[in-house]
């Protein structure tokens, strides 16, 4: 082919290949070229008079550019005009010939002809960037996932392609719900954080194979899911974004990274506002501040010592805590770092390895989103070892699982190659229905559906798992969300019941089931988290407020407002527009329904800065009769 000829000329080392089609799976840039045997970049081909700006693109051609501007290194021709593009943006000009294919060398001029080779040359000599920030890294990942991701959807709608029947093994071993736009999402986020987590522990000649090798010890559900999603025939389909991730993340420099503190702490967040800001929204994915994780671990950590005769908090004996939608284990990070704080200020330096051992083996986290989840085992096994603890043997407990779903879930008998798929469902399983749990803390997605819903809630496809709909598993079972529903109905509510319809509802009513009503593991305990502040007020949410009285012997709300909707707004600590609130509750002993738990209520105002200020938020629950 010319072309490959013609980048063989401007430089040594050049392998230029022709990207096969493979049928309807989607399209792809025609020619991959290879620097020293390193991805370069591609060149796509256009037919002559259609240029190469592709401002002027249109119809298949525009669709088409909307998926190639997210590769870094592009080069466009239609033979007489050439045009260099890095993730959508134009590199230098468009330059321009005369008809080659009409005039041959007479359509050439000296000056035009130098500015190509430069563009070539640069084509040519393009290395990644190393990030050095975890912004700028979120930056350069998120549209390669994107592009994967795109690839994956169109390979997984021909029922012939091997990506398809990955499809079907994922969902039957993990997310038997998940549709064909869920596992595309899901594997592009597994592939690309399973490479990036590989290379900050380490790995250096990065490609899939090596990255799984890399993740057996202490992430092997990450390093089996690898080797599962990126077999031969399935890789064949993708190559193009998986060669770029690759490359890409290969480039990255972990010690760079780490000198600008805890790159994660923003990470996930911003990677996911680029990736797809509508799932963001979906999963309610928004930082939670520092500042408000704080005052919740301290004020759990005071009843522990206080109430429970926990001297060492989180770290003492018996106290086994679950953040239920961890993200990036945002909470288990900061419970453990505060409670080993307190055992080396009581004990001395040498306690600590052994008490990080122990918070390793007794705090647990769920989380859906395989971005979260991967970053979360990165961040915990990185405290534990850092603290000199030793990881349980089979790693660290962050479950990659819908809190949701049934706990009487089995997942069906696994070939020996998903075995380890089914293993992580089967631990999670066994948390949910048999681990004894102390502690609850979190920050639960919310996010209201806004189709109308009657009062049934048996509307098939929406969210609220196991808490809401019948559980084949257990038939004659009423979802545990009828306790919500049905108060709230016998009221006259029936009308607002479509508030009850909310992620972070879900989330509350299985708490107090986990903690206090599962027969097989209950027992007293204490329950915190941040959401939406409706149900301390909404009609719809009498049921709630009369099973969460009915629950606890105390609770403590604290509500930091956030009201952008009503004619008095207010601040809000998250970039949203919903009211928030933290609550508190615990439970003693045994069980007390008659007799309804005292109920403190506190009320934070002001500027977003100024509610999360460390002191004034954690005194709020100071005042008079609120101890």
């Amino acid at each position: 082919m010319p072309v490959q000829i013609l980048l063989g000329t401007v430089a040594s080392d050049v392998q230029a290949r022709t990207e096969a089609q493979l049928g309807n799976l989607g399209v792809r840039p025609d020619i991959g070229v290879a620097v020293k045997s390193l991805l370069c970049g591609y060149v796509e081909l256009k037919a002559p008079g259609k240029g190469a700006r592709a401002s002027r693109f249109t119809g298949a051609d525009k669709k088409q550019w909307e998926k190639f501007k997210a590769l870094p290194n592009l080069l466009y021709t239609d033979a007489s005009e050439w045009a260099l593009y890095r993730f959508g943006e134009l590199q230098g000009g468009a330059v321009r010939f005369g008809d080659i294919i009409a005039k041959g060398m007479d359509a050439l001029d000296d000056e035009a002809t130098a500015v190509l080779h430069r563009a070539l040359i640069n084509f040519l000599s393009w290395q990644p960037i190393a990030p050095d920030s975890s912004e700028a890294l979120a930056k350069t990942l998120a549209p390669l996932c994107r592009l994967l991701r795109a690839d994956v959807l169109v390979a997984v709608r021909n029922p012939d392609s091997s990506l398809a029947q990955l499809g079907r093994e994922w969902r039957q071993y993990l997310f038997p719900d998940a549709d064909d736009d869920q596992f595309a999402d899901a594997y592009a986020q597994t592939l690309t954080y399973a490479l990036l987590l590989a290379r900050l522990n380490g790995e250096e000649n990065l490609t899939t194979s090596t990255a799984a090798d890399a993740l057996d010890s202490g992430h092997g559900l990450l390093a089996q899911a690898l080797r599962l999603l990126s077999q031969p025939p399935a890789r064949q389909e993708i190559a193009v974004p998986v060669d770029l991730l690759e490359r890409m993340i290969r480039a990255v420099d972990p010690t760079r990274l780490r000198q600008r503190g805890d790159p994660w702490l923003y990470f996930y967040e911003d990677f996911l506002s680029i990736y797809d800001k509508k799932l963001r929204n979906s999963y309610g994915v928004y930082y939670t501040p520092v500042q408000v994780i704080g005052a919740q671990v301290r004020l759990v950590s005071e009843l522990l010592q206080q109430k429970f005769g926990k001297a060492l908090s989180y770290a003492d004996e018996g106290v086994i805590f679950l953040d239920p939608a961890a993200g990036t284990a945002a909470y288990p990070l900061a419970a453990i770092e505060h409670a080993l704080g307190i055992a080396e200020g009581r004990f001395g330096e040498g306690i600590v390895a052994a008490k990080a051992t122990d918070c390793a083996r007794n705090f647990y986290a769920f989380e859906i989103l395989v971005g979260p989840y991967a970053v979360a085992h990165l961040r915990l096994t990185k405290l534990i070892s850092d603290r000199w603890g030793t990881l349980p043997p089979e790693g660290i407990h962050v479950f990659l699982t819908d809190t949701l779903e049934s706990p009487h879930a089995d997942p069906p008998k696994p070939s020996l190659f998903a075995r380890v798929l089914t293993d992580e469902h089967k631990r999670a399983q066994q948390v949910k229905r048999h681990t004894r749990v102390l502690v609850c803390m979190g920050n639960p997605p919310y996010d209201r559906e806004q189709e109308e819903t009657g009062g049934d809630g048996t509307a098939a496809g929406r969210k609220g798992g196991w808490v809401r709909f019948i559980d084949k598993n257990v038939p004659n079972e009423t979802p545990i969300l009828r306790d919500f529903i049905d108060p709230a109905s016998a009221s006259g509510a029936g009308i607002h019941l479509k508030n009850l319809y909310n992620d972070y509802v879900y989330f509350w009513r299985w708490a107090l089931w986990k903690l206090f009503e599962n027969p097989e593991a209950n027992g007293p305990g204490i329950i915190s988290f941040i959401t939406a502040s409706s149900y301390l007020r909404g009609p719809a949410f009498v049921g709630m407020r009369q099973k969460m009285r009915e629950a606890f012997d105390e609770l403590w709300i604290i509500d930091l407002e956030g009201d952008q909707h009503g004619a008095r707004k207010s601040e809000n600590v998250f970039a949203i527009q919903t009211p928030v609130a933290i609550a508190v509750g615990v439970r003693y002993g045994e069980p007390n329904p008659e007799v309804p738990a005292t109920a403190h209520y506190s009320k934070i105002s002001g500027k977003p800065r100024a509610k999360v200020r460390s002191s004034g938020f954690y005194r709020s629950f100071r005042r008079p009769g609120m101890a």
